[in-house]
């Protein structure tokens, strides 16, 4: 499916706008409309097998049981399923993922969550507890990123505030409404715009389609960091925010957010950090010596901050933060109906009802955790990820791509890193397949900082670049998926194969 070289070449540089025009008039001819599906069954074909690897094996439930299943039996295929799944993440093969796994704290969550699998933060006169540990989470994780050494004075506009979210999406999703809403109330612009990096995450893009706001995409630097003047020069009287990251997800790489701090002011526009990957790493880090850039409430420019509480807050999944400098600012996320019939109604997020046991767990973590548990944690992380990225550039055939504390990203201008990316995965391991340019990431993480992990991700990365090196073209699984979705400027042609692929996993 991929075009030939020279008019892949011709192609590769066109606008675009006009490269949409050109697929739309493609797809209507039914030669090429029957080409791209017949390859695209071929490929999720070659992947429904590891998407479902349970089928023939365990039962199918495509409908409710005539009669229940005792509790018992449910245990005990749950309990299989699971186990067949826990040794890849808890021996270290994955990415990311799991950011802390050890027994002990997640037996300790899990008990937390029994206490409070009940509890709902709706009713905040049922459940005043829940209130409790969301305003403390909000304020433990201020304090950490700058709030103490903020600007004072009027608590509407400067107290650092906000709330808990389901996680790193709905956060800069909240952020995104707030400031669109925020531009409309405050500056009278009727259709605001968000400038980004291309390495800011998806969320922004979802944030863009969902809440109808513009998203002006600025190009980075070859080790990732966004590129000051092309974010000047994408500035508008639409702007309502600018976007750095601390870090950007594919790279592990800091945006300059000091000079992005000076541009937001200078400009009279919104600045949002996305810290959900490194704002509960990042912070101990500098206190451990390592060289961290400003990227807090310590800027003065910096007017919301996304972080995750259940990635290196240890927390259980589906928590997050999202913070805000000032009251008012915070107020545009809210939603409030006031005149229904069912009485007076208030959420502060996306969510009615939402699971407050996650709440009580993300809590009992970082209070057990406290200051200590984190340092020790930081320091196991970036002295592992410091010696992998040390073994990974001693490699001729691999280049890393920008400096980062937890983050191992590298490309090959010599071989097609997605062989050695599936090749990886021919060992057991997880890794992520990044776009544009074509590289891999290793998100470092406690689970590789156990004895022995790290060097056996070195060893089975050198086998694996010996095995691209002798045999190129050994393409399967993933690899195809991420060679075409390079290989094509028709972005309508991926986004279908996407779109299917999430057909195949509602498909029992």
């Amino acid at each position: 499916m991929k075009p030939l070289p020279i008019a892949q070449k011709l192609l590769s540089h066109l606008d675009p706008r006009i490269a949409a025009l050109i697929e739309q008039s493609l797809a209507r001819l039914p030669f090429v409309r029957d080409r791209i599906k017949a390859e695209q069954d071929r490929m999720l074909q070659g992947m429904e097998a590891s998407l479902k690897p349970y089928r023939g094996s365990v039962q199918v439930f495509d409908h409710l049981p005539a009669e229940g299943m005792a509790r018992e039996d449910v245990i005990k295929l749950m309990t299989d399923l699971q186990v067949r799944e826990t040794p890849r993440w808890k021996d270290g093969f994955a990415s990311g993922a799991v950011y802390h796994g050890d027994e002990d704290h997640t037996d300790f969550l899990n008990e937390v969550y029994a206490l409070y699998a009940h509890v709902n933060p709706l009713h905040t006169d049922l459940w005043p507890s829940a209130t409790k540990f969301e305003a403390e989470i909000v304020a433990m994780t201020a304090k950490l990123l700058g709030a103490d050494r903020s600007r004072g004075g009027d608590p509407e506009r400067e107290e650092i505030c906000g709330t808990v979210t389901s996680g790193g999406t709905e956060s800069i999703l909240m952020a995104m409404k707030s400031w669109r809403d925020h531009a409309r109330a405050a500056r009278g612009i009727r259709h605001p715009e968000i400038v980004a990096p291309v390495t800011a995450h998806a969320a922004f893009d979802k944030a863009s389609q969902y809440f109808g706001i513009k998203l002006v995409k600025v190009p980075v630097d070859r080790e990732g960091r966004v590129l000051l003047n092309k974010v000047g020069a994408a500035i508008g009287p639409n702007t309502a925010v600018i976007v750095g990251s601390a870090p950007n997800f594919p790279y592990g790489v800091v945006d300059p957010i000091a000079e992005l701090s000076g541009i937001a002011q200078a400009a009279g526009v919104g600045l949002h950090v996305d810290a959900c990957l490194g704002g509960f790493l990042l912070p101990w880090a500098e206190r451990l010596g390592w060289p961290v850039p400003a990227f807090d409430f310590r800027l003065a420019g910096v007017g919301s901050i996304s972080v995750d509480t259940h990635k290196y807050g240890y927390a259980a999944k589906g928590t997050s933060v999202v913070l805000y400098r000032g009251l008012e600012l915070r107020r545009y996320q809210y939603f409030v109906a006031p005149d229904w019939p069912g009485g007076l109604y208030a959420s502060p997020t996306m969510a009615g009802s939402r699971p407050g046991a996650l709440s009580a767990a993300c809590w009992a973590a970082m209070v057990s955790l406290g200051e200590d548990g984190y340092l020790e944690a930081a320091r196991r992380i970036c002295e592992t990820s410091d010696w992998i990225r040390a073994r990974v550039a001693e490699m001729p055939e691999l280049r890393l791509i920008g400096e980062s504390r937890f983050v191992v990203a590298f490309e090959s201008e010599t071989l097609n890193v997605y062989e050695i990316l599936e090749r990886l995965s021919t060992r057991g391991w997880n890794l992520n397949g990044l776009h544009k340019p074509a590289a891999l990431h290793l998100c470092v993480t406690l689970r590789h900082t156990r004895a022995g992990v790290k060097e056996r991700f070195i060893r089975d990365l050198e086998h694996a670049v010996a095995e691209t090196r002798a045999n190129p073209e050994a393409s399967h699984g993933m690899a195809p998926v991420y060679g075409l979705a390079s290989s094509l400027p028709f972005r309508g042609i991926v986004r279908d194969l996407l779109a299917r692929y999430l057909d195949v996993l509602y498909r029992p």
